[in-house]
């Protein structure tokens, strides 16, 4: 997994953790990134500068040498601002090298860690150094203590309680909290991202779908227009056919409109898609002078599964047009649905002119494949092949059993 977010700007609002005031500004960017050290740096020098002061301040006055407070005030300032400072900026360096996420990880760790030790050294040094500089003063003034003598016990507990409060204090003011925000920063940004991403995903479907709305407005008036000029034109001729035709567009139409109705028309039922092929395919059986031959066959425990609206008609109707329509003589349409494990196959075969050579204009199958796309990702296939035994082609959508579509 690679880094996802850049270092030098700052985090999004739902990234972001703590307030806006000026102490805590630097933490609108990300933790260990450059911007991020400078601000903090800064914020803990000042402090640091303050405390140094006070006892730079109180040493020279007691010691009765302003010397002796300059050197130390300097001395704490230097030591106490490397120990606060080293570990973040050890693992700012490492962050910046654009690692590999798992990497960065661990380097970070490791370069916090490597500040904290060397925090401890540093610490020693310039204890050492003041310690030798106030000791001459303390002795001159009577004040030298000697330390009393303590038995291997006591002494163990003493430096079990110093160790583990060195470890407290180096853990917490030197980088110890800025690593625990690093980590929760990518928890953060993965939850932003994954909301992020179903936002632009639920863009997408809404999209794809008022194109369908569209392609829909487009294909169905005209289909509607031919097929009551069609009735207008039997009326004399054949009565009969006439009311048949009639019929069998009111069934089409019942089984069509109250998808329409549902103002979002996002959902649909595998067994509602199929019943909405089987009303279009009777009135164009009608229309076609009978020549036209269907079926549509489906297990009914599979009616129930969710299935995307449209897309199925849009295959049956482009194997009207593109199949059975530009070839004379009677033609037959199959729309089947089986499961096979977690997938749901649903086809639509017909026997007609087949595939035809050069690139397709149509929008419909375009729409099909976007559709898919959008709803389910990768998760889908649709596919358009010759029949196996040669004759006419095969239309297959394959998608996830039981995914709401």
């Amino acid at each position: 997994m690679e880094r996802t977010y850049p270092l030098r700007q700052k985090l999004p609002a739902e990234v972001l953790v703590g307030g806006n005031a000026v102490w805590s500004r630097y933490r609108q960017y990300p933790v260990f990134g450059l911007r991020w050290l400078l601000g903090r740096s800064l914020l803990f020098c000042s402090v640091i500068a303050v405390v140094a002061a006070f006892i730079g301040a109180g040493t020279g006055v007691a010691m009765q040498d302003p010397g002796i407070a300059v050197r130390v005030g300097v001395t704490q300032f230097v030591a106490f601002s490397l120990m606060a400072t080293l570990g973040p900026a050890l693992a700012t360096a490492v962050r910046h090298r654009g690692l590999p996420l798992a990497w960065e990880r661990k380097a970070v760790v490791v370069a916090v860690l490597s500040g904290m030790v060397l925090s401890f050294f540093i610490d020693r040094v310039a204890s050492s150094y003041i310690d030798q500089l106030v000791r001459p003063g303390l002795a001159a003034a009577g004040l030298a203590v000697k330390p009393p003598v303590l038995s291997p016990v006591v002494k163990a507990v003493g430096l079990a309680i110093n160790v583990a409060a060195l470890v407290v204090i180096y853990g917490l003011f030197g980088g110890g909290l800025a690593l625990r925000a690093y980590f929760s920063e990518h928890r953060r940004w993965d939850e932003h991202r994954h909301v992020r991403e179903l936002s632009a995903l639920e863009t997408r479907v809404h999209d794809a779908d008022l194109r369908l709305g569209v392609l829909q407005a487009q294909v169905e008036p005209h289909f509607l227009f031919n097929t009551l000029a069609s009735v207008r034109a039997l009326v004399r001729q054949d009565p009969a056919q006439a009311e048949a035709t009639l019929d069998a567009l009111v069934d089409f139409l019942r089984a069509t409109i109250p998808k329409f109705r549902d103002d979002r028309g996002l959902h649909a039922t595998l067994g509602q898609q199929l019943d909405l092929c089987a009303s279009y395919l009777a009135l164009m059986q009608i229309r076609m002078g009978g020549r036209l031959a269907y079926a549509v066959q489906a297990d009914e425990a599979l009616r129930a599964l969710p299935f995307p609206p449209s897309l199925l008609i849009t295959l049956v109707e482009n194997a009207i047009k593109h199949g059975i329509e530009p070839r004379p003589g009677p033609g037959r349409i199959e729309v089947t649905a089986e499961q096979d494990g977690d997938r749901l196959h649903v086809r639509v075969s017909d026997d007609g002119a087949g595939l035809r050579t050069g690139p397709s204009t149509g929008v419909g199958l375009a729409n099909v494949r976007e559709q898919l796309a959008a709803r389910y990702g990768n998760r889908a296939r649709f596919s358009l092949a010759t029949r196996p035994d040669g004759r006419g082609v095969c239309a297959e959508i394959v998608v996830p059993s039981g995914v709401p579509a």
